[in-house]
């Protein structure tokens, strides 16, 4: 049987994606046997992946397919060695095939998704061969489905992603869809943690109310020597903390103040409000950092969150949220490019 024609190259390319180089060489190697020539490539390539996945892929793009009626949302991060091929055509299509897999195999994590099979082979041997094709290592690193009444979500230059789900009345889903993406953006952006100050974590709490109370301290000690005002030093950092007992105390101490400044006691009660409700302000820090629905809303700061949601409709509550951004927690090998050459150098 004869090697390598064009005809035949170019039948390989198409039914492979490898290279015309490569494919010439396999046609030779196998007669101008088709399916050898692909097997050939698959071994080929996969040990050219292999070489790769030691690779740092710190790159790529976070994806998010959410379907027809908004009740489920997938998530994935795909990760790559270099911002070129993340905007590579044939990555992007890959990002996409992996994301519509995970959504409709409903996988929900990388390991779901590594023990699957797509197009009739084991996740791992699809995505190496991917590899050797686009040319550089890949990792489907994070992967999730998240259900609900309502679902939506938000992706930022395939950077950050969102996804959000949500219960309300029949009659509010349309504008609940509407909301989720707008609190999807916010989300995005400010990096909440929780949906709320409630499912923060005591240990959590007061390590951060330490931290905070000296950063403050450590600012104010500045201050001092710019002869500027000094910033409220809190007692506490998180709503969890302010029991009625607190919040009494708070106020006993305020009209003390008060009678001692000789305030009139008449006034006293509406002064001390205004004054308590700087005073939750002051201590209430590591929830306006943290906590989704106590950050001030972008989309309007003249609010919350949680009051724009009740602004929208009162059926309204938040129940889930994901937030993936890209790299997260990857560690970046640092290129020591002249120490490089000299062992190149040196060999």
């Amino acid at each position: 049987m004869a090697g390598a024609t064009p005809k035949l190259i170019k039948e390989l390319r198409e039914k492979s994606g490898a290279g015309m180089l490569d494919c010439k060489k396999a046609l030779n190697e196998c007669d101008g046997n088709i399916e050898e020539a692909q097997t050939w490539l698959r071994e080929q390539g996969l040990a050219k992946a292999a070489k790769k996945s030691g690779n740092v892929a710190a790159e790529g793009i976070v994806t998010i397919l959410v379907n027809d009626d908004n009740t489920k949302a997938t998530m994935t991060e795909i990760n790559s060695q270099t911002d070129f091929v993340a905007k590579n055509a044939q990555f992007l299509e890959l990002t996409k095939q992996i994301t519509t897999h995970a959504q409709v195999n409903s996988l929900n994590d990388a390991e779901a998704l590594a023990s699957s099979s797509i197009e009739g082979q084991e996740f791992t041997t699809f995505l190496n061969e991917k590899i050797a094709v686009i040319g550089e290592n890949l990792v489907a690193r994070k992967v999730v489905n998240v259900e609900g009444p309502v679902v939506n979500g938000y992706v930022h230059l395939g950077k950050v992603g969102v996804i959000l789900a949500a219960k309300c009345d029949d009659a509010a889903k349309e504008k609940t869809t509407e909301l989720l993406k707008k609190v999807a953006m916010h989300a995005a952006s400010m990096k909440p943690t929780v949906i709320s100050y409630k499912d923060l974590g005591a240990d959590f709490i007061d390590s951060e109310n330490k931290a905070i109370i000296a950063d403050i301290e450590k600012e104010n000690e500045e201050l001092v020597r710019l002869g500027k005002p000094l910033k409220n030093i809190p007692e506490f950092v998180s709503k969890q903390q302010l029991t009625e007992e607190a919040i009494a105390a708070a106020e006993a101490r305020m009209k003390e103040e008060l009678l001692a400044e000789g305030k009139p006691e008449k006034i006293i009660g509406n002064i001390v409000k205004g004054k308590i409700a700087r005073w939750i302000e002051d201590n209430t820090q590591l929830d306006k950092t943290h906590a989704l629905l106590s950050q001030t809303y972008v989309m309007d700061d003249s609010m919350t969150v949680e009051e724009a949601i009740k602004a929208c409709d009162a059926s309204i509550e938040i129940v889930e949220y994901v937030r993936f951004e890209l790299g997260e927690g990857i560690e970046k090998k640092e290129e020591d490019f002249a120490a490089e050459v000299a062992a190149q150098m040196g060999k």
